[in-house]
């Protein structure tokens, strides 16, 4: 096989990937879409391997976060897609070391996995979007995040799709015998990969049955705030200053309908990501509308500001304003986007060109990872794409938080599918920590998520809304917040083992087996006869 062919082969693999994920919502084409990776760069040199395998991260990457191109402009979809794909292309450089080992679907799987967490951490803060758990959501697999987490959900769906693959080159030579070779094709390996692949997707489909039934530790009654983005809708600084009074005018008829009882007494308010686009500590307008919702409501609102931090730097974060002692418990985000929301080494270079030149000052990272606490309640906080990184609601969780909240935007994001895709992420987070989570959007999608990842209420996008819902409380952990970072440990140990292991048994083909090894679905051709040896006619 040629690899133009192959080369299409993983084309068409990373576009299954990509239509697994919203907006086409098609999970079931996700192990196919692996399993063709795996044909793709099947009995390649490893160079050769490399080149397939970016092929494949550029067919899935770049469609995948397509939406960049419009929302944050062509030159960082661009950058951002090859950063992301190049990993795609390494992976498939350890493709031809690791097929050497015995169960090699096993191991792959564990380095796909390895690939994954190395990527959604580097280079900078990294770039967790195509995770394969994460389109797992509406699917009879996604209970098993509550037991796996998110990282050993992306291994047994890699597995999956490896097994598959295994299955087809297994059965290919009793489909297509070489040369009309009629011999008896041994069966076994087709059994065997067959039965793993049924025992696996039996073992994805025990927590359908058996789902994680958290503990309740109490209730509470929680209001999110949507509060809408006056003008186009995707710009928050076009009227920055509308923006926070639409969420104080929002929070003042909460206030009023709770006095008239129709709506129940909230126990906090959460407002999103940029409810004021300013330091509410300095600007007097905005930090006297917020004294003026919070008083008007009676609880603590969980306001998000951008809050200064000296000339050249701010900070993103969820403060718990209280109606009594004013401003308190503070979350900061802790995975800033580089080249969104900060310059990477801007000591050595200072852009002046495209959106980089609207970044003036950088965003700092915070580093708690206590949950705050909020009426009485631990709250596990995160700021819009913290969801995605699976660090910042473990940690609080593992501290004792016994509710999630997310303040995000959308906003820049609001006429492409990155807010489904978000959306989806943060699903698969309340199932994975087993407690309720309450998301607020300034005009995305503001919604209440049961433990079960089911959307209990939720607002449209680009409408003034708020929800007010009873949510429980669990102070319980999943087996995936007990195992904590262990599973990624684990992966990236097996990782390291399965290249060792396979480099030694590449060493050892070439000093003690001979000619090449040449692998079972590439027909040797017969050679030619020599003058000598040709017929007489």
């Amino acid at each position: 096989m040629s690899v133009l062919i192959r080369s299409l082969i993983a084309v068409l693999g990373g576009l299954l990937v990509t239509a697994s994920f919203e907006p086409i919502t098609l999970p079931w084409l996700l192990p196919f879409g692996v399993a063709l990776y795996a044909l793709a760069t099947r009995g390649l040199s490893v160079w050769r391997s490399g080149a397939v395998g970016l092929v494949f991260g550029v067919s899935f990457y770049f469609t995948h976060i397509e939406w960049m191109r419009g929302s944050v402009g062509p030159d960082a979809w661009v950058a951002l897609a090859a950063v992301e794909a190049v990993f795609y292309g390494l992976l498939g450089l350890a493709v031809p070391v690791i097929r050497r080992l015995p169960a090699w679907p096993l191991w792959l799987a564990a380095a796909w996995t390895t690939m994954e967490t190395v990527r959604s951490g580097w280079p900078f803060s990294g770039m967790p979007w195509g995770r394969l758990s994460f389109a797992a959501v509406d699917t009879p697999v996604a209970p098993a995040a509550a037991y796996v987490g998110l990282t050993g959900l992306s291994f047994l769906l890699a597995l999956t799709g490896f097994l598959v693959a295994r299955l087809v080159e297994a059965l290919a030579p009793a489909v297509r015998p070489r040369g009309g070779d009629r011999r008896v094709v041994d069966a076994r390996p087709a059994r065997t990969t067959g039965a793993a692949l049924v025992g696996l997707l039996a073992l994805l489909m025990v927590p359908a049955v058996a789902p994680y039934d958290p503990p309740l530790d109490g209730t509470a009654t929680v209001a999110a705030v949507q509060g809408d983005v006056p003008g186009p809708g995707n710009d928050i600084l076009w009227d920055h200053r509308g923006v926070t009074q639409n969420h104080v005018d929002a929070t003042v008829r909460l206030a009023l309908d709770v006095a008239t009882g129709e709506q129940p007494r909230p126990d906090f308010v959460v407002w999103p990501e940029n409810s004021t686009a300013v330091d509410p500590f300095t600007d007097v307008a905005v930090n006297d509308g917020i004294r003026t919702a919070v008083s008007a409501v009676g609880v603590p609102v969980m306001v998000g500001g951008i809050v200064d931090e000296g000339r050249d730097h701010v900070l993103n974060q969820g403060i718990v304003w209280d109606p009594v002692t004013g401003p308190g418990d503070r979350y900061t985000k802790q995975h800033p986007v580089p080249y969104g929301e900060y310059i990477p080494y801007r000591r050595y270079w200072e852009p002046k060109f495209g959106q980089l030149a609207l970044i003036t000052r950088d965003m700092k990272s915070g580093t708690r990872t206590a949950p705050l606490r909020v009426a009485g309640i631990e709250v596990a906080d995160a700021i819009c794409f913290d969801i995605a990184y699976d660090d910042v609601m473990r940690e609080q969780v593992r501290a004792g938080a016994d509710l999630l909240t997310v303040q995000t935007s959308n906003a820049s994001f609001i006429f492409t599918h990155q807010v489904e895709q978000q959306f989806a992420i943060t699903r698969l987070r309340a199932i994975e920590a087993g407690r309720w989570l309450v998301v607020a959007s300034t005009n995305g999608r503001t919604g209440v998520i049961a433990p079960d990842g089911t959307v209990v209420a939720s607002a449209d996008p680009r409408t003034t809304a708020v929800l007010v819902e009873r949510v429980e409380l669990s102070a319980g952990l999943t087996p995936a917040m007990r195992m904590g970072v262990w599973p990624s440990r684990l992966f990236t140990v097996l990782t390291l083992a399965a290249l060792v292991a396979g480099i030694v048994a590449y060493r050892r083909e070439r000093e003690f087996a001979g000619p090449a090894r040449v692998e079972p679905d590439e027909e040797t051709p017969a050679p030619s006869p020599t003058p000598n040896e040709a017929p007489v006619a």
